[in-house]
């Protein structure tokens, strides 16, 4: 295993230190004073508001940058594979210490946010970015999957409605849930296609071969596990917006019964 060179572990301490400083400090500091209803939750509540507060800043940040890099960066458009990495070193460290702390709170509060398909997520995106930190390869292809980080904010919005008592009905509610349904199917599903195509357009060429096959089998196998595990959460979103749709078509006849007539 290549040693990660001295920027790219500084920037990964920095995005690790600062993950856990909006986690323990900034959000339930902010939180307290821009929303009232935050006082009135539950520890376990508390915990996982700042953990997904976290998670749509990390993904805001990244999944801008990430967008910068893919209509701006000339050199990974030139050549996906072993094209100038410095931009995507960068977004990548920043991913990788935020995975990082994210996984060292879910271990420390296993009963609150604890989940072992978020752990599997982690631990593969981990073992793929290591190469792309490490010997600068792939960065195209480790770039165009960050674009999942734009679902995530609609994702944890739904949540903060949620223990917010906003009804899954109201408008708020939603509004959220066609954004984050949309979100999630354009930017983890719909690019299932692309990404593999464009995976397999440099199949076999000089510069596929110029990768070890460790490398050749973090990229391949992290990215269906990857991609399994979008399809799963998906499906589960879909059957969601399903009990929604059939909950307000049956409520809208009571709802009309309930108006008063008027003469």
């Amino acid at each position: 295993m290549e040693p990660l060179s001295i920027p790219v572990v500084l920037v990964i301490l920095s995005s690790f230190l600062v993950s856990q400083w909006i986690f323990h400090v900034a959000c339930p500091w902010l939180s307290e004073r821009l929303i009232p209803a935050f006082l009135t939750l539950t520890h376990m509540q508390r915990t996982e508001w700042s953990s997904r507060a976290v998670s749509t800043v990390h993904a805001l940040v990244v999944g801008l940058f990430c967008l910068y890099i893919l209509l701006f960066d000339e050199a990974i458009k030139k050549d996906p594979i072993w094209g100038d990495p410095t931009l995507v070193k960068l977004n990548v460290g920043v991913t990788t210490g935020y995975l990082i702390s994210d996984l060292l709170l879910m271990i420390c509060f296993w009963d609150f946010i604890g989940e072992k398909y978020f752990v599997i997520h982690h631990l593969a995106a981990l073992y793929a970015y290591y190469y792309v930190l490490s010997q600068g390869i792939l960065p195209h292809f480790a770039n165009f999957r960050l674009l999942a980080e734009f679902s995530t904010p609609f994702v944890n919005q739904r949540w903060f409605l949620q223990v917010l008592g906003y009804h899954k009905l109201s408008k708020a509610s939603f509004v959220n849930g066609v954004a984050m349904a949309s979100s999630f199917f354009l930017v983890r599903i719909a690019i299932i296609p692309v990404y593999y195509s464009q995976m397999y357009s440099v199949y076999g060429t000089k510069a596929f071969y110029r990768l070890t096959p460790g490398a050749r089998c973090a990229w391949i196998l992290c990215s269906l596990c990857l991609d399994i595990m979008n399809i799963m959460w998906m499906r589960k979103i879909f059957r969601g917006c399903i009990k929604i749709l059939y909950s307000s078509r049956s409520q809208k006849p009571v709802m009309e019964m309930e108006k008063p007539k008027i003469d």
